[in-house]
C-alpha cells in the first residue's frame, strides 16, 4: 500500500466543500487506521474546519480512541501530537481531543486498578513526561466530567499518580476549572471554595475556549446554591460577547436566563444556539445537541407559561383581597351604623317615656318639669354619646373607605 499517495489526497481536498473535505479525510483516516500506520504528517494549525491534515488526524485518532478508549491511547496521541504539532496551537489541539476523545468515550471509564497499573506503564515508558501525563489526566477526568462523578473527578485530580506526574500543568486554568466542575457538583464541598476555583479560572490569562466551556459547564451541573442561575447568566453573557458564533455557550446563556425568569431573552438565546448549530460533522453529535437545545427551548416555554399564569393568579388574588378588604369595610361600617341607630333609637324612646312621665303626672311646675326634661334628654344624650364613642374605639373608628393597595 503506497501511503504517501493515500496520504497526498489532503492536499488536493476542496477546503471549500466541507463535506467532500470531510468525506476525503475521512477515507484517508480510515486507511491509514486499517493499516495500522499513524499519520505520517504535522499539523500546522488548529483550524478543525478546514485544516484537511488535522481533520483527518483527528478522524485517525477518533477511531483508535472508538476501538481502545484507555489512558494508555491518550498517552501515544499526545506523543503523536508532540511530535507532529509543535507549534502554539497544540494546546488547543490537546485540549480539545483529549475532552472530546473523553466525551465520545464515556461509557468505557477504567476502573481505578487499571488506571494506577496503566499509570505506573505511562509514566515509565513515556520517563514521566508532563506533557503526555496531562493529555492522559485530562482524557479520564473527562470521562468522569461526562458522567458527573463529581468526588471521583476531585480525587482524581487532586491525588492519582497521572495528575501528579502532569506537574506543572496542574497549575493550568483547564486542570483548575476541571477541579471547579468537581466542587460545584460534589456534596461534601462548599460553594465558596468552588466559586474560588472558578474565579481562578474565569480570570486566566490566556483563557482558551475550552476553559470557558467547562467554567460554564460547572455552574450548569452544579447543585442547586443561592444566585446560581445569575452566576450562569453573566459568565456565559461574558461568553457569548467573546465568541459570538459558539452555539453552545448561547445555550448555556439561554439556561442562566432562564433561571433567572428572563424568558423571553432565553427563547432569543436558545434560537440563537439552535441557528448557529453546525449541520456538519458527525450527525449522531449534531442530534444529541439539537435534542438538548429543543429541550431547553420547550422548558423556556413552559416556564414562560407558568410565569403567565402565576402573573394572572397573582392578579386575581389581589382584586380578590380589594373585594374582602371592602367586604370587611363594609361590614364594619355597617354594623357600627346599626349600633348607632340602636342607640339613638334606645335613647329616644327612653326620653318619650321620661318626658310622658314627667308632664302627665306629679304635681311640678311647669319650670321643675322643663329642667327635668332638659335634664333626662342630656343624660340620654350622653348615654349615647359614650356608647357611640366607645363602639368607634373598639371597631377602629371605620368612618371613611380606606385606600385601596396597588
Amino acid at each position: 500500500m503506497d501511503i504517501t499517495s493515500i496520504v497526498a489526497q489532503l492536499g488536493q481536498a476542496p477546503t471549500a466543500d466541507s463535506r467532500e473535505l470531510d468525506r476525503r479525510c475521512e477515507s484517508v483516516a480510515s486507511t491509514l487506521f486499517d493499516a495500522g500506520v499513524e499519520p505520517p504528517f504535522d499539523v500546522a494549525s488548529a483550524d478543525f474546519v478546514t485544516d484537511p491534515w488535522l481533520i483527518c488526524a483527528d478522524r485517525y485518532w477518533r477511531r483508535r480512541f472508538l476501538q481502545e478508549p484507555t489512558v494508555e491511547v491518550a498517552a501515544q496521541c499526545a506523543r503523536w501530537l508532540g511530535e507532529h504539532a509543535a507549534g502554539p496551537h497544540r494546546g488547543d489541539i490537546t485540549e480539545k481531543w483529549s475532552l472530546g476523545y473523553a466525551f465520545i468515550t464515556k461509557e468505557t471509564v477504567e476502573s481505578r486498578e487499571d488506571l494506577t497499573l496503566a499509570s505506573g506503564r505511562i509514566i515509565e515508558r513515556f520517563q514521566g513526561s508532563s506533557d503526555i501525563c496531562c493529555f492522559a489526566t485530562l482524557y479520564h477526568a473527562g470521562k468522569l466530567r461526562a458522567n458527573f462523578w463529581f468526588d471521583e473527578l476531585y480525587q482524581f485530580l487532586d491525588a492519582s499518580l497521572l495528575a501528579v506526574a502532569a506537574d506543572r500543568h496542574r497549575r493550568d486554568p483547564l486542570f483548575i476549572g476541571l477541579r471547579a466542575f468537581a466542587a460545584f457538583g460534589s456534596r461534601t464541598i462548599t460553594t465558596e471554595y468552588a466559586t474560588e476555583l472558578l474565579d481562578q479560572a474565569w480570570t486566566a490569562s490566556p483563557r482558551s475556549r475550552h476553559v470557558v466551556d467547562v467554567c460554564l459547564n460547572a455552574l450548569w451541573a452544579a447543585s442547586p446554591f443561592d444566585d446560581q442561575g445569575e452566576q450562569l447568566r453573566q459568565h456565559a453573557a461574558e461568553a457569548v460577547a467573546e465568541y459570538p458564533d459558539d452555539h453552545i455557550f448561547h445555550f448555556r446563556l439561554a439556561t442562566g436566563q432562564r433561571m433567572c425568569g428572563r424568558y423571553d431573552e432565553a427563547l432569543r438565546s436558545i434560537d440563537s444556539a439552535l441557528r448557529l448549530l453546525p449541520a456538519i460533522g458527525s450527525r449522531v453529535s449534531h442530534k444529541l445537541l439539537q435534542e438538548q437545545y429543543l429541550h431547553e427551548r420547550e422548558m423556556i416555554k413552559e416556564g414562560r407559561q407558568r410565569a403567565n399564569w402565576a402573573s394572572e393568579q397573582q392578579d386575581r388574588w389581589r382584586q380578590q383581597e380589594d373585594a374582602n378588604q371592602d367586604l370587611r369595610h363594609t361590614l364594619a361600617t355597617s354594623a357600627v351604623s346599626a349600633i348607632e341607630l340602636v342607640t339613638i333609637f334606645t335613647a329616644a324612646i327612653a326620653f318619650t317615656v321620661g318626658s310622658l312621665q314627667i308632664t302627665l303626672s306629679g304635681s311640678l311646675t311647669l319650670h321643675d318639669r322643663i329642667w327635668l326634661l332638659v335634664t333626662l334628654g342630656a343624660g340620654l344624650l350622653l348615654f349615647a354619646l359614650v356608647i357611640i364613642a366607645g363602639t368607634w374605639v373598639i371597631s377602629g373608628r371605620p368612618r371613611g373607605r380606606r385606600g385601596r393597595r396597588g
